[in-house]
């Protein structure tokens, strides 16, 4: 989960599914991405990001939607991005009967112990090839854990 949904979210969704498709365990999970905020509803993520992704030979059909109540009834885990969405994602479940999900920051799994997976947004390029790279360590060492 990140603010917009169009970035960073949608790159580590990308990242997992594919992740998960590789290591052949795609039924064993359910992903998806979403946004605290409602600003980018429907839309595909940001070019900047699709172009990332794309070389390193993933595809997304992704549209930017708002995090549900019900997510936090379906997921075992809402991973976000950084403090902000953490804070916001834990304020939403309190108002949530029947809470399942754990929360927590995506970047708590980086070997290199980046916490925080920082908005490329108002970046560069560079700034995106950085999420993707922190998505991928991250997804990975996640995927590794037991669950």
């Amino acid at each position: 989960v990140s603010l917009g949904n169009i970035c960073r979210s949608p790159i580590a969704e990308a990242v997992f599914r594919k992740l998960v498709t590789d290591e052949k365990v795609e039924n064993k999970w359910m992903t998806d991405s979403a946004a605290v905020s409602d600003w980018n509803v429907g839309r595909c993520p940001d070019a900047r990001a699709l172009s990332c992704l794309r070389n390193h030979g993933i595809e997304t059909a992704h549209k930017a939607r708002q995090i549900t109540k019900e997510d936090f009834q379906t997921f075992d885990y809402i991973l976000c991005m950084d403090e902000s969405n953490l804070r916001d994602l834990k304020r939403k479940s309190n108002q949530v009967k029947d809470c399942k999900a754990t929360i927590e920051l995506l970047g708590t799994y980086d070997p290199q112990k980046q916490l925080i997976i920082e908005d490329p947004y108002y970046g560069s390029e560079k700034d995106f090839e950085t999420v993707y790279e922190q998505c991928v360590r991250c997804c990975k060492a996640f995927l590794e854990k037991p669950h």
